[in-house]
């Protein structure tokens, strides 16, 4: 009897689960609410399938059922397809794209190539035709730069594999994030979460995180956490893994040939991380893995055994499933458009990825469901998990994209900070024979070899900025070898370009180039390419160091000048293996010195957006005839922030000004010449505060200055005038330079070169220094600056160390500083293109100034005086800057002790109304002075007649250098740079620049 209650009770329900599959209106078949996730994977071609549903909140649950309720077949079946858009397409394409919306009601669209604004408009467009709301996805794996140009470009993922701080990597998801979303875009197909085992693989590589399944599913799920923090679904792909193929799936079909343990240990390995922390979606790729799949040749994202068995049942991955694009050769070739798109229904996907005949397609689709191949139940599970997914995104209150400032919000400066960020911890050292790296003597003889067929200019100009680097080129190996033999280190840069489909290998010449390079002199072979480009060199032995650089943009070529140099340490680990020689996880770390280096303002706590409108105050100067043009430098915290030219060496506008001009830095020269010499001095005790004048030089015993003590000569406090006009008693009744005092040559007892083809009297110097000697003192003992104390000083150090002062400060600064655009004459090595002219002179030389010091004293001391006479630019005046900055130490020397730099920074008779320093010039104690006022009263400088300023402030750590040639075509017009407080404004600027 028990047995036959079961077998009535057993009938009673076959016959209503039949009832329930045989509903003549399948449209209107009500579905059970399901209480989990995964009950029971759909089965395929069975009519009495049942799946449960995606499940939310409360409001979630109601909308979805709400809106899906009321959608009749058509609209259901179209939710399954994202369809391909481009932004730079024509009309018919967008019509195109507008019929299927309104007519197959597609549930999404995948954009691909364009620019953002035109696809925001389309975005708008599209959305303003489709009954629901589409879902939007693109491919931006280093940002929407894969897809769209005018956007910002961030490192591939091979580079983010170096990198061991994951937060950056997070930070990075963050902005893929900002900037999806601002297009209005709902999924970002990334992170590739493919172990890439093999280097030839033609279509991962640089795509992989590496080789490694930790590190690749670490940065994976760093990467996934940024992104869907700002509210887009991250997409892992290609499930079930693409790293180990050597075909591109885009072209034919890719074999995996590997056992299910296999594929369980390593390619599997990330998705079952990611799932756990929270993954929303995964592509399927298209490939033939026969462990998972028996039928010959059926790409995964079509097998049922690998879309729901593996990935829905075992694996219990409850999210949105795409498949890869649908037109790809490997799966389009396996099946006709619409068949193929059906099959991948069947197979389990939700979203049927770049279906190239969406007509075709549902037409299939409906002949299968009312064949009863797809259920009612199969379609719901799609369609509903889709309408959940709409309503987190908010596509249940949709907005269409505000187009204003789309440009500057999806390009923040912030962008640029975090580009610096990430390539400082991705670039890898993998040799470093003796510590060659960083270099530490600037004085040595440095060559720079370039190899590959890219751009190689910020990576060049960056070395030059450390000390004189020269570039060696020749069509022949052993020319090249003969030139290289008079230098003691070369710099190999292989550069490739950054664009991503580009080959990143060398040419057989260029391994032949490395080998005989290496060979006969120190290298340090920089690659500015994949990793991978390493894998055809058959010995490293004779290459003394090794850095991997991985990409070949401006950024990374300038950070990676900076390890050389030491301003950064290395910190990156090599993401995959190159042969035997180095292993996956392999980097050196390097040792930072402090050299001064580059980053973006938002790094040391500034706005890029404000130091911008440097460039409003700049060019007024230039535009009201000011200066013609000039150079400006910021740097905070040991990096240079800003740095740019602007405007042209003369009014002409011939020759624009460049950053690696030399200018002539007028006063300047006391501050980073005769100054630090001096301090030296002090610092060995060769010279206290108190030493009196007379007893530093003996020509002033006797006279009414022999008392002056040093304090009272660098403090400006000595009673000195301020200057004479000592070339005026040199010239004739025609106020032209006298045959008795000049020579037209060269010769002997005329060396000192005023001009060209203008030498005079040797012995001149002695009479301009007699003559202060002899000069009146001012009745009042107050603060009067004065061109005598550094010409006093200059005989002083030339006295006691027996070296001229070219000589002295190049030996005990430049040459260390890596100073060697910073000298007196610059014409005995620079050509005059690179000097912009200071005067054309009508009054002493009568010809133009260029090349020779304005300053005529100067010039009368053959164009090496302690007050003026240096030329050069920003950069190597920010490196003297800094070292004050560092009280005395730069690149791991100490030039002179913390305790010297502070007694020459200290004011001393500031009560006395003299805001002077010993040498250095400080803030203005009333209205009137040097700065803009908004500093602080530690900082410290010097102006310049010819319109510079270098400033320096310990307590913001910023310096600023101000560069030009206001004085042509005529320095005694009126001083309008000074007047309209040109370089005060900039300097304010970049105080208010200071993010609080």
């Amino acid at each position: 009897m028990k047995n036959l209650i079961k077998l009535f009770s057993f009938l009673l329900l076959i016959t209503f689960l039949t009832n329930c599959s045989s509903s003549k209106d399948k449209t209107s078949k009500k579905l059970k609410k399901p209480n989990s996730v995964v009950e029971d994977i759909y089965v395929p071609h069975l009519k009495s399938d049942r799946k449960t549903f995606f499940k939310g909140s409360l409001a979630e649950d109601k909308w979805v059922d709400s809106v899906y309720n009321q959608m009749p077949f058509n609209e259901k079946v179209g939710q399954l397809f994202m369809v391909a858009a481009y932004s730079n397409k024509d009309s018919v394409h967008v019509n195109g794209l507008d019929k299927l919306i309104s007519d197959y009601k597609i549930g999404g669209l995948i954009f691909f190539q364009g620019g953002p604004v035109r696809q925001a408009k389309l975005t708008n467009r599209f959305q303003s035709k489709s009954k629901l709301p589409l879902f939007i996805g693109i491919d931006a794996e280093w940002g929407l730069s894969m897809r769209l140009d005018s956007t910002y470009k961030f490192p591939w993922n091979s580079t983010l594999g170096a990198i061991r701080d994951l937060k950056l990597i997070e930070k990075m998801g963050e902005q893929l994030g900002k900037e999806s979303k601002r297009m209005g875009i709902h999924f970002n197909f990334a992170p590739v979460l493919d172990i890439n085992t093999n280097p030839k693989n033609p279509i991962i590589g640089h795509r992989s995180f590496g080789e490694d399944k930790v590190n690749v599913t670490d940065r994976a799920i760093a990467l996934m956490t940024g992104v869907q923090n700002q509210g887009v679904f991250a997409t892992g792909k290609h499930f079930p893994g693409h790293g180990d193929t050597a075909t591109d799936s885009h072209y034919a079909l890719p074999l995996v040939n590997f056992s299910r343990e296999r594929l369980e240990n390593v390619e599997l390995y990330p998705y079952k991380r990611m799932f756990d922390e929270g993954l929303e979606s995964v592509m399927v790729a298209h490939l033939n893995v026969p462990s998972l799949e028996a039928r010959p040749k059926v790409p995964t994202s079509l097998s049922y055994n690998v879309v729901t068995d593996l990935l829905k049942k075992e694996m219990a991955f409850d999210g949105l499933i795409f498949t890869d694009a649908l037109n790809m050769k490997a799966a389009s070739n396996f099946k006709k458009p619409g068949d193929i798109d059906l099959e991948a229904l069947l197979a389990g996907n939700d979203i049927l990825l770049f279906a190239e005949n969406v007509p075709v397609a549902v037409e299939k689709i409906t002949a299968a469901y009312n064949e009863g191949l797809v259920t009612d139940e199969r379609l719901a599970y799609s369609v509903k998990k889709i309408l959940h997914y709409k309503y987190k995104i908010g596509l249940n209150k949709y907005k269409p994209i505000d187009e204003t400032n789309l440009m500057s919000d999806i390009n923040p400066s912030s962008n640029t900070a975090l580009q610096y960020e990430l390539f400082e911890n991705a670039i890898t050292l993998l040799k470093n024979d003796n510590a060659i790296l960083p270099i530490k003597e600037l004085d040595k003889k440095i060559a720079y070899v370039k190899l590959g067929d890219d751009t190689n200019a910020k990576f060049l100009s960056t070395l030059k900025k450390y000390t004189d680097v020269t570039e060696v080129t020749s069509d022949n190996i052993d020319s090249l070898n003969v030139q290289l033999k008079n230098f003691d280190i070369v710099i190999v840069g292989f550069h490739k370009s950054d664009k991503a489909w580009k080959k990143h290998d060398f040419t057989e010449t260029e391994l032949l180039w490395l080998q005989e390079i290496a060979k006969n002199n120190k290298v340090i072979l920089d690659i500015f390419a994949k990793a991978y480009s390493l894998l055809p060199i058959t010995t490293f032995d004779d290459i003394e160091s090794v850095i991997v650089s991985y990409q070949n943009g401006d950024i990374p070529q300038e950070v990676s000048a900076e390890l050389i140099f030491g301003a950064v340490d290395a910190k990156g680990k090599l993401p995959v293996s190159i042969n035997d020689f180095f292993r996956v996880n392999d980097g050196l770390s390097s040792e930072k010195i402090n050299r001064i280096g580059f980053t973006a303002p938002e790094n040391v706590g500034m706005s890029s957006s404000k130091l911008a409108t440097i460039e409003t105050i700049a060019q007024k100067a230039i535009d009201e005839k000011m200066a013609p043009g000039m150079q400006i430098l910021v740097a905070r915290k040991g990096k240079v922030i800003y740095q740019k030219s602007f405007g042209y060496h003369t009014y002409e506008n011939l020759t624009k000004v460049q950053n690696s001009d030399i200018y002539d830095v007028a006063s300047i020269t006391k501050m980073v010449s005769t100054l630090p010499n001096v301090m030296q001095l002090y610092d060995q005790g060769k010279v206290t505060l108190d030493t009196k004048l007379g007893e530093m030089l003996p020509i002033f015993q006797g006279s009414d200055k022999q008392d002056i003590t040093f304090k009272e000569l660098l403090s400006h406090y000595a009673r000195l005038q301020a200057w004479l006009p000592f070339y005026k008693e040199t010239l004739d009744a025609d106020n032209c330079p006298a045959d008795r005092f000049y020579s037209l040559t060269y010769k002997d007892g005329y060396t000192k070169q005023v001009a060209e083809n203008l030498f005079i009297n040797d012995n001149y110097k002695d009479v301009i220094l007699k003559k202060i000697v002899d000069s009146k003192l001012s009745d009042k003992k107050e603060y009067k600056y004065s061109d005598f104390t550094f010409i006093i000083l200059k005989e002083y150090l030339e006295k006691i160390t027996g070296k001229s002062l070219d000589i002295l400060s190049a030996h005990n600064f430049y040459n260390m500083l890596g100073m060697s655009n910073t000298m007196y004459n610059p014409l005995r090595k620079f050509d005059m293109r690179i000097i912009p002219p200071t005067d054309n002179d009508t009054y002493f030389r009568h010809t133009t100034i260029q090349g020779y010091v304005h300053d005529m004293e100067a010039a009368m001391e053959g164009g090496i005086a302690g007050h003026a006479g240096i030329f050069s630019n920003a950069m190597d005046v920010a490196k003297m800057m800094q070292m004050y900055l560092n009280k005395g130490n730069y690149g791991g020397i100490q030039y002179f002790s913390n305790a010297t730099f502070d007694v020459f920074n200290t004011c001393h008779f500031c009560t006395e109304g003299n805001r002077r320093g010993l040498g250095f010039d400080k803030p203005q104690l009333g209205k009137e002075g040097p700065t803009c006022g908004c500093v602080s009263m530690s900082s410290f400088g010097h102006t310049g007649f010819t319109g510079t300023m270098a400033w320096a402030d310990p307590e913001t750590e910023i310096i600023y250098v101000f560069l030009s040639n206001r004085t042509f075509p005529d320095s005694n017009a009126s001083n309008k740079l000074s007047k309209e407080n040109i370089r005060e404004d900039i300097q304010k600027i970049i105080q208010e620049a200071i993010i609080k």
